[in-house]
């Protein structure tokens, strides 16, 4: 019976075995695995050889070279790794990819006999043993790592059952003189190099793509002319994945992806001109006959590893050339990039990447705050562009983090439910901290606006102020970024004395004005501005008791029950606040007596 409708049926039913089989093992193995692949992967890219080995060890874990350039676009998109640091793993990569078509050989026959135990070790006969094998223990798992064992299982048996349907299916294409006339038109390289392309980047696996030409070798009719340049594009092809992965990422995100393209394009080029050269001078004589599965991997292999050795001493090339074909351009890179969507599966790396964009959020806001008091006290015009521009990443941030917090998958571990709780709380302050500034800011250009002007001793005390909030907010991003919780216990004495100075500011400025020394239109404003300080400096404790409550153990982050009565007992409290009185209360006496 030859090629008919029903046989397409096969050929597409068992494609979709095959791929629904190694998706669902590479999965199994990447779950199995847990966040340690990708902390260890972001650990070893150091070296280039380490990088190397573990990209390589990666991919052959989670079958899936595509998978594993994915993984490292997105931490260089986080800022995790370097683009230098992520050429090693996408080398080992490209040589990881390689197992599968190597697994698949297996399955290629040989001397098995008619001894049945033999014939049931042949991956295709065994293949229904380990499904069942996989669905026993996914009907008797309770836990999730049993079930990513199951996946295991029975992903690889419907991988090779998969491959078995298609072998079967396409048997009777041999006898179709179309299809040996079609492969011997793929035999014209640059048509082998398209074809073999644009099957990969349709399926976007170049494991896919393989074992698919694998199965239509068994035909007999494929040759190592035609199969040659198939493979070199199929390893382009395979590139389409990092580019669609990159897009909207940034732009050492989109380089990542260019190293990749090249690495392969480069490759194939070369392979291309080698093969095609070598065999217009010697001739090889396997080049017209009939490639197998065996065949098929061995190249594979063989150009992979090749490739690699080859650009190995070259990787600052790459770079070099992603770097050309990606140039910087002055537009400036979006901190809130970090919160990288490939990372909410792994909790761990998810939450390290929110923490920075919430310290990033920090130092906006001191970015601001120095924008909106600077101008009080100097004269210099405020600098409303980079003001308003921080104030919008402030406004972004919070609800962007939030959003990407509630997003993570798989929190378990009440340290991680603990540090989620804490961030919820600081980014919030963070963004109260800039709306404070902003009003102070706002307060700021009116007042400049009516050519209105602080007494000079107005001005003195403000500034006292602004310095001692300054520094509050100083300590209080420094605490958040580096989890000092000893950085953070200097808020609170610091807090202690901008109440104070709150009080006494008020109190002499409403004597100033019963006085007549000031009117009534600064009196408003300088009292709104001191309102607005002392707002900030709690938002500032608040941010700072979190860091102290998550450094402690906390499971309830609430500053109402941190223990500050407790505190202010110790011995640490009262030198820090004696220290602050000194430095900053001790500024505002000396105005006082000077005015007397």
């Amino acid at each position: 019976m030859g090629f008919n409708v029903l046989s397409l049926v096969q050929m597409v039913g068992g494609l979709a075995l095959f791929i629904y089989g190694m998706t669902t093992m590479g999965k199994g193995l990447e779950r199995a695995a847990g966040a340690k692949l990708e902390k260890t992967l972001e650990k070893m890219t150091g070296n280039v050889f380490k990088a190397l080995l573990m990209g390589m060890a990666v991919t052959m874990v989670i079958q899936s070279s595509s998978a594993t350039t994915v993984m490292v676009v997105g931490f260089v998109n986080a800022g995790i790794m370097t683009l230098g640091q992520s050429v090693g793993v996408i080398l080992g990569a490209n040589i990881g990819t390689t197992i599968t078509a190597q697994i698949l050989r297996l399955d290629s026959g040989g001397a098995m006999g008619d001894n049945l135990f033999l014939q049931m070790l042949k991956p295709a006969n065994l293949a229904y043993l380990i499904v069942l094998a996989g669905v026993i223990i996914m009907m008797l798992a309770k836990k999730r790592r049993t079930r990513d064992v199951a996946d295991i299982f029975t992903g690889f048996g419907v991988l090779f059952i998969g491959m078995s349907i298609m072998e079967k299916a396409v048997a009777p294409l041999a006898e179709l003189p179309q299809f040996s006339q079609l492969f011997a038109a793929v035999a014209n390289p640059v048509v082998g190099v398209i074809v073999g392309a644009l099957v990969t980047a349709i399926i976007q696996s170049s494991s896919a793509s393989v074992g698919i030409l694998q199965a239509l070798s068994t035909t007999g009719v494929i040759t190592y002319a035609s199969a040659v340049p198939i493979i070199l594009g199929q390893n382009i092809g395979t590139c389409i994945t990092a580019f669609l992965s990159s897009v909207g990422g940034s732009k050492n995100a989109r380089r990542t992806a260019m190293v990749h393209f090249y690495f392969n394009l480069i490759g194939s080029i070369v392979f291309l001109c080698a093969i095609y050269g070598l065999n217009s001078l010697i001739g090889f004589t396997f080049w017209d006959s009939a490639i197998d599965k065996g065949g098929i991997a061995n190249f594979h292999t063989l150009f992979n590893v090749t490739t690699t050795l080859l650009f190995l001493p070259f990787t600052k090339l790459l770079v070099r050339l992603a770097e050309w074909s990606v140039p910087a351009g002055e537009q400036q890179e979006d901190p809130l990039t970090k919160l990288e969507p490939r990372f909410l599966t792994t909790p761990s790396l998810a939450l390290e990447q929110a923490q920075r964009c919430i310290a990033d959020m920090g130092e906006a806001a001191k970015l601001n705050f120095s924008l909106a008091t600077a101008p009080l006290f100097d004269g210099s015009a405020p600098n409303e562009e980079a003001f308003r521009e921080h104030e919008s990443f402030l406004d972004r941030a919070e609800v962007e983090i939030a959003r990407y917090l509630t997003n993570i998958h798989n929190i378990r571990s009440i340290d991680q439910r603990r540090q989620t709780a804490e961030m919820m709380h600081s980014l919030s302050d963070f963004e109260k901290i800039g709306d404070y500034a902003q009003n102070i800011f706002d307060r700021m250009e009116e007042f400049r606006a009516s050519n209105l002007k602080f007494s000079d001793i107005a001005s003195q005390e403000l500034q006292i102020m602004c310095a001692t909030v300054g520094e509050v907010l100083e300590l209080t991003v420094e605490g958040y970024v580096t989890r000092s919780v000893s950085v953070a216990r200097t808020v609170e004495p610091a807090e202690e004395v901008v109440d104070t100075l709150k009080e006494r500011l008020k109190s002499r400025h409403i004597d100033r004005l019963s006085k007549g020394d000031c009117t009534m239109q600064t009196g408003i404003h300088f009292l709104d501005i001191v309102h607005d300080l002392e707002k900030i400096s709690d938002h500032c404790s608040n941010i700072a008791i979190y860091t102290i409550q998550l450094g402690e153990g906390a499971t309830v982050f609430d500053t109402h029950q941190y223990a500050k009565e407790e505190y202010k007992k110790t011995a640490q409290f009262a030198e820090k606040l004696g220290y602050y009185q000194q430095k900053y209360l001790a500024r505002v006496d000396a105005l006082e007596a000077a005015a007397q």
